[in-house]
C-alpha cells in the first residue's frame, strides 16, 4: 500500500505508525529527555531524547517518505544539518557549489569550514561546463540549490547527477525552495536532499527546523552519528508542529504556484518594473529544463525596479501592507525580503554582484492570501 501512495495521500500518512500506547491518530509530542529501562541497556529503542525522540521519528520517516528516499534524519535548523553533512568531509578536500546560493550556506561555507582546510569553488551551475572545469581528484561534493536564492536560477539535476557519478562525487541539493511537491532530486539522481524544513515543509513560520534525505546506508550511518554527536536536533514539539505542517504541503504548494504565478506576470507587465526572476517565464534561463525537473514553478518571486537603486527598492519594501518585510520564506503569509542587507549580507558586494543580486534586488515569498489582494499591495507600493 505505502509504494502505491500518491504525494498527496503521503503527505497524510507517509512513513507514520499509529502511537502504540492509545492508538493516536496524530503523532503525540513526547516530551520527554529521558526513558526508562527495565534492565541496564534494554529499552523499547529510545533512551535519551537527543539520539532519538519518537516524535522526531516520525517525522524523519515523514520526509523520507515525501522524498521518496530510504533515511531522513531532522536537526534543529537547516543550516544545522548542512553542517552535519559537511562534516563528513575531511581537510584538503574540495566542494564545488553554485555562486548564487543562501547567505547562511556562503557563510558556513568561508567563514567556518574553509578554515578547517575545505576548499569551496563558486561557478554558475546554469552551464554544467563550469562545474566539470573545477573538478580535480579532491573534490568529494557538488552543492546545488535548485531555483537558486534569490536569482532563480535552474541548474539541470540529471545532468549534473550524471557527471556526479561518472567522477564518483556526491551530488547534494537544497530543496528548500521547490519542495517535495514540486521537486524530487533523488529521483533525478542526486545523493543527498538537504531542507531548511522551516520554510515549506513547516510552512507556518512558526519552527526552526532541518533535514537530510538519503538512500545510502551507510552515509546514513555516519550521518546519525553526528546527529546525535553533535546534538543538534529539533525538540518534540518543533518536529510536532513540523509534522502538522506537511499534512497540508500539497494544498499550500498549489496555491503558493499559483498566486506566484499571477504575482509574477503583474510585475512582468508593470512598466515600472526593470527585471522579473521566475522561472515559469518562457524566456527564463533553463525554462525547459524547470518544466522537466519540477511540478510547478513555486512561490518565489525575485524582481529589480526599472529605477534599478537601492533607494526605490527600499521604498517599495516600506510602502508594502500585506507583504511583511521579514526574513525567511514558505509560510501561509506573504513575505518581502531585501536579500542584499538581510538573507546575503553575509556575502561580499563584489560576489553579490557576480551572481546578479544588487542592492535594489527584492525577493517575494508568495503566501496563500487572495492572489489580487497580493497585487493591489504591490501596485499601491510601486507607486
Amino acid at each position: 500500500m505505502k509504494k502505491k501512495m500518491r504525494f498527496n495521500t503521503k503527505a497524510i500518512h507517509g512513513g507514520q505508525i499509529l502511537d502504540p500506547a492509545y492508538n493516536s491518530v496524530m503523532t503525540p509530542i513526547y516530551q520527554t529527555s529521558t526513558y526508562a529501562q527495565s534492565s541496564p541497556g534494554k529499552h523499547k529503542g529510545y533512551e535519551y531524547s537527543r539520539t532519538h525522540n519518537p516524535t522526531r521519528t516520525n517525522l524523519e520517516n515523514s520526509i523520507a517518505s515525501l522524498e521518496n528516499g530510504k533515511y531522513g534524519l531532522a536537526f534543529s535548523s537547516g543550516l544545522a544539518a548542512i553542517d552535519a553533512l559537511l562534516k563528513t568531509l575531511k581537510p584538503g578536500d574540495e566542494v564545488i557549489s553554485t555562486n548564487d546560493l543562501y547567505g547562511g550556506s556562503y557563510r558556513l561555507f568561508k567563514k567556518i569550514f574553509q578554515k578547517y582546510d575545505i576548499k569551496f569553488h563558486f561557478v554558475n551551475m546554469e552551464d554544467i561546463k563550469n562545474v566539470e572545469d573545477k573538478i580535480t581528484k579532491k573534490t568529494r561534493l557538488i552543492w546545488l540549490e535548485t531555483p537558486t536564492n534569490p536569482m532563480m536560477n535552474i541548474i539541470d539535476i540529471k545532468s549534473l547527477a550524471k557527471l556526479s557519478k561518472k567522477n564518483k562525487i556526491l551530488l547534494c541539493v537544497d530543496n528548500t525552495f521547490a519542495s517535495p511537491y514540486l521537486q524530487r532530486p533523488l529521483e533525478l539522481g542526486a545523493d543527498i536532499i538537504i531542507h531548511s524544513a522551516t520554510k515549506y515543509i513547516a510552512g507556518h513560520s512558526d519552527v526552526i527546523i532541518g533535514a537530510i534525505v538519503i538512500n545510502n546506508k551507510r552515509l546514513h550511518e555516519k550521518l546519525s552519528f553526528i546527529q546525535n554527536a553533535s546534538g543538534a536536533t529539533p525538540g518534540p514539539m518543533d518536529s510536532f508542529l513540523t509534522l502538522r505542517g506537511i499534512k497540508t504541503l500539497h494544498l499550500r504548494m498549489q496555491r503558493h504556484s499559483e498566486n506566484a504565478r499571477k504575482v509574477a506576470k503583474f510585475l512582468k507587465r508593470n512598466p515600472k518594473i526593470g527585471k522579473v526572476y521566475w522561472p515559469g517565464f518562457t524566456d527564463h534561463t533553463n525554462h525547459t529544463i524547470a518544466k522537466k525537473q519540477m511540478k510547478d514553478f513555486g512561490g518565489i518571486v525575485s524582481f529589480i525596479p526599472k529605477k534599478s537603486n537601492f533607494k526605490t527598492a527600499k521604498k517599495i519594501a516600506e510602502k508594502l501592507k500585506l507583504f511583511t518585510l521579514a526574513e525567511s520564506l514558505g509560510g501561509v503569509e506573504s513575505l518581502c525580503c531585501h536579500p542584499a542587507s538581510m538573507t546575503h549580507a553575509s556575502i561580499t558586494p563584489e560576489d553579490r554582484k557576480k551572481s546578479g543580486l544588487v542592492d535594489s534586488l527584492l525577493r517575494l515569498s508568495v503566501g496563500i492570501e487572495d492572489a489580487d489582494d497580493l497585487i493591489e499591495d504591490l501596485k499601491q507600493a510601486i507607486g
